[in-house]
Order: C-alpha cells, then structure tokens, then sequence
C-alpha cells in the first residue's frame, strides 16, 4: 500500500475531509497520530462503531499511530440525539461500560511495534477541571453562531424536543479531546462518521484557535445504507452488537451471510481486509453464481474470526451446516445449538406429541393436514433424520441437550421446539 489515502477511497471510505491533498501530505511524510473516539452510552459497540475500529486499524496498517479513546467524560453527556434528548447514566455505569469497550476495541488494534496503538481516557482531562477554568480555558474559543450552525444542534434546536444546555456543549468537550490529544500525543488527525462532523470540527477549529500554525485533519467516514432501504446493522431482532452476550456469534455470522448481493460488494469493501483482487474476485462471483453466496460466506467468515475468534466461528460454521443436513447436531455444544435455534421459528412445548402436530404448531405447515403431505412427501426430518409415519412421536432421548428438537421442511426450511416438561 503506497498511499492510504487512495486505499480508503477505493474501500469508499472517505465522505468528507478537511482537505483531502493536505492529508495525502501528511501520511507521506508520516507517521501520523490519529484518533478516533467512542462514547460509552451502551454496554456494548455495535457494527456502525465496527466501521470506525477497522478505519483505524487500515490506517495503523499504513504505518500510522491510533489513539482509542473510550469517552469517560462525554459519556456522561452523549452527544445530540436527533429527536430527543438523551437518558444519563450513572457515573458508576459509564464507568462499567468503559472498561467493557476497551476490551472490545483493543483485539483489533496493534498495541506492540514502533506505531503501538494507545487506548486514552477523556475524564482524566476533564475530571479535574473546574467549570470556571472550563469557561474561561476552552468555551471562550467557540462562538455561539457557530455552534448554532452544527447540524446536530440545528436538527434539535428545530425540533419540539428543543436542546439542552449540557447536550448543546457535547461538541466543545469532543472539541477539547482532540487539543488534548494534540497537546499529549501530537495527534493531528480525527476519524468519525461522517455525522459527527460537526464534532469532528469542534477539534480542528478549536486547535487553530489556540495554535494558528497547527496542521490538524478530520476525516469523515459515510454512513452506510442497504439496497432494500432498510437500516444497516439491524436485524428484525434488533441492533447487531459486538458483544457476544448481546448478539450471538451466530447470529453475528448469520447477519453477514444474509447480506443482499446488491450490498455485499460494498460490506467486502469496507469490512473486509482481502486485497482488492481477492475483492474483486468475489464480486466476480457474486455477478455470475449469486445462489454461491461465495462473498456472504467469505465476510461472515472473516469479521465473525476478527471479532469473535477462530474458535467461535468454527463452532458457528458447523452449526450452520448441521443444521441443514450437513453435521451432527448431537456435537454442537449447548450454547451453540441455543443461539442457532434462536435465530429460526420456535416453540415452547409442555410435552412431546405427534411430529404432525408440532410441524403445524411451530408454523413450518399450515395444517396438520400439510404436515402429514409432508411426511408421506418425505419431505419431514427431525434432528436430520426423515420421518417416515404420519404418527411418529419423537421420543425424550431425541432432545438435543435434553431440550430441543430440529424441524426441517424440505431442504431450507427449518424451526425448533423447546420441550420443557422433559
């Protein structure tokens, strides 16, 4: 990689820049400290903060120093909401919550090597700072007009909501982050996406305030659609989050290989760290074998090992084939069958009955009656194995774990029920 500049707008990486040739300098005669910031205002990250982190990491690749900073301080506040103002959390919380993104960012950084990456704390420069000094120190470099101007303030100040005056100050606290680290680090970049530009700035202007001669960057990443209109990292069971505690491995896995082959070139693009040929390979295929999902299974493969592990994606792999036919559902640990099962219809029963019964009650068939058409069809399994009568009983040592049994219809169609009077 000769210019990271190029490679992240191949990757469409790049929608605003304070001025792209004087970055393109900057990395050249490099290295360059850059930062990128995280608010703590949920116990976990999510896929749109994944962006971020692989943005720094692509960049650190280029032979360039990352900051993580994990907001102590203005997770406190959050920054503007479009249409509400937000809850506060407690300061006990914010602080859990810290030390629960840092150790989700801190895999994807390199923190050994001549460009170690550093993870930085804004409450340790704000905690001890009195409101007068904070006043008189950063607020009298910012003009209220200005402020005003923001897109996220404008949005709130022309809502019924309105804005406060402790959310309307979020862009001077994210200002001073990015002087600090200028002070400490001599960080002269920001990252973010691209709807926090208006923070974004705060920092580079708040910097030429207070040293005219200071070249200082920001670089804003787009927000990124889907092709059916709907929102990008959520599922119909909500946020897709980085936690495996909130989303599953499998689920994380299942939502890549799900991706729409009119998004999977731009997912690659951005998600993915294959060369461009490899990328352009896999869109190949996609174009001429999409049924293949050759470039779903290559992302689901790659970001579920980054974010979760080898270990995890083995388990979740041959999940996702066992459940098709294609493994022994018996092998997969409990915690594995659990999350796959959750992602698929499922019922909860008091008892096992007719397998008829329960393909109709879980909705794999319409009726009893289509139930048993499916069975006479031999188009009926449970935990892989066709059923051959129409008044077949499973029997309790068939329960994966002692609680579950995997219904398929057909080749694709599955579901699951829960017993839990066994």
């Amino acid at each position: 990689m000769t210019d990271i500049v190029d490679e992240l707008q191949w990757r469409g990486l790049i929608a605003l820049s304070t001025d792209e040739d004087a970055l393109r300098k900057a990395f050249a005669d490099g290295p360059v400290t850059f930062y990128c910031g995280f608010d703590p205002t949920a116990p976990s990250l999510h896929l749109g903060n994944l962006v971020q982190i692989l943005t720094m990491r692509r960049i650190q690749q280029a032979g360039n120093r990352p900051l993580g900073l994990v907001g102590g301080a203005t997770g406190l506040i959050g920054d503007p909401k479009p249409n509400a103002e937000r809850t506060l959390n407690s300061p006990d919380v914010v602080a859990q919550w810290v030390e629960r993104l840092r150790a989700q960012i801190a895999p994807l950084l390199d923190f050994e090597g001549p460009h170690a990456a550093i993870m930085v704390n804004n409450l340790d420069w704000t905690q001890g700072l009195s409101a007068i000094e904070f006043l008189r120190d950063i607020g009298k470099h910012f003009r209220v007009n200005k402020m005003i101007a923001k897109e996220a303030v404008s949005r709130r100040l022309n809502s019924d909501a309105g804005i406060s005056y402790t959310e309307f100050s979020y862009q001077i606290l994210q200002g001073m982050d990015f002087l600090e680290l200028y002070r400490r680090h001599g960080c002269t970049l920001q990252t973010g996406g691209s709807d926090q530009w208006g923070n974004l700035t705060s920092g580079t202007d708040l910097i030429h305030r207070v040293d005219p001669e200071a070249e200082v960057h920001a670089l804003g990443t787009p927000l990124i659609t889907k092709a059916d209109g709907t929102k990008f990292g959520k599922t119909e069971s909500g946020t897709v989050w980085l936690d495996p505690e909130m989303t599953t491995p499998y689920a994380f896995f299942q939502f890549w290989l799900n991706a729409d082959d009119r998004d999977v070139s731009k997912f690659l693009r951005i998600f993915s760290f294959k060369s461009h040929e490899e990328i352009e390979e896999l869109e190949r295929q996609t174009e001429e074998r999409p049924q293949a999902r050759a470039a779903q299974r290559a992302l689901a493969e790659e970001l579920t090992t980054l974010v979760h592990g080898a270990e995890q994606t083995a388990a979740v792999t041959a999940a996702s084939k066992a459940l098709f036919g294609q493994g022994e559902l018996a092998e997969l640990d409990e915690k594995t069958l659990a999350a796959s099962l959750s992602e698929v219809p499922h019922v909860q029963v008091a008892e096992l009955g007719l397998v008829v019964d329960l393909f109709a009650e879980v909705g794999l068939v319409a009726s009893k009656s289509a139930a048993r058409r499916t069975v006479k069809e031999g188009g009926a399994y449970v935990n892989n194995v066709k059923v051959a009568a129409e008044d077949a009983v499973p029997a309790k040592e068939d329960l994966l774990h002692g609680r579950w049994l995997v219904l398929r219809r057909g080749k694709k169609n599955l579901a699951a029920v829960e017993v839990t009077g066994a």
